[in-house]
């Protein structure tokens, strides 16, 4: 998932390299800080992303779905928005992943993004709150004014969300757009 191994932001593990992590040293296996391991679960990301130290987690990824989003104003050039996220789950609670959606005005987006989930939310293990930090792509003429610090499309973004883990694989989050609204979704770790 964050591999981006078609864009070569991959680096491979000793036993897959093409030279490229050779001329490194080492490869970085995310979080250890260490030579990489061998195994299914191998693909090295920068290692600033994990937490060092931190066990594995438990489950791969997770995969969700928004079919809502409620808009703090209302206007007639509103779409509804519908979303679909895949996440790579890290050690340490983080997370990374790419999301694909159809803006609020009907134009096409993808946010690429980074981010950390906290567990055990006032005391109550089935509540979550997760934030992540990314780059935002979608919000071109004539809506690039409704999204802050746009260039061309792009622009940086900060989404917190709360969430209720309904099973140990299910949950249902909110996420605060900013000043824009509140979207609905379905998140399912597998």
């Amino acid at each position: 998932m964050c591999n981006l191994q078609s864009a070569n932001f991959l680096i491979k593990a000793p036993h897959e390299t093409d030279g490229f992590a050779q001329n490194l040293g080492h490869p970085l296996r995310l979080g250890t800080g260490g030579p990489a391991r061998h195994g299914p679960r191998n693909a090295l990301l920068p290692f600033f992303l994990g937490v060092q130290g931190a066990a594995e987690p438990v489950k791969r990824g997770e995969i969700t779905f928004s079919p809502y989003t409620h808009h703090w104003s209302q206007s007639p050039e509103h779409k509804p928005v519908v979303l679909l996220a895949l996440d790579e789950q890290l050690p340490g609670n983080r997370f990374c992943g790419v999301s694909f959606f159809s803006n609020s005005f009907g134009q096409p987006s993808v946010y690429l993004y980074a981010g950390q989930q906290f567990n055990g939310l006032l005391g109550s293990p089935k509540l979550f709150v997760k934030v992540t930090a990314g780059i935002l792509y979608g919000y071109v003429a004539p809506y690039e004014d409704k999204v802050p610090l746009n260039f061309h499309g792009f622009s940086p973004a900060i989404i917190p969300s709360l969430g209720y883990k309904i099973s140990p694989q299910d949950s249902l989050q909110m996420k605060l757009l900013g000043n824009a609204g509140l979207m609905f979704s379905w998140g399912r770790l597998f």
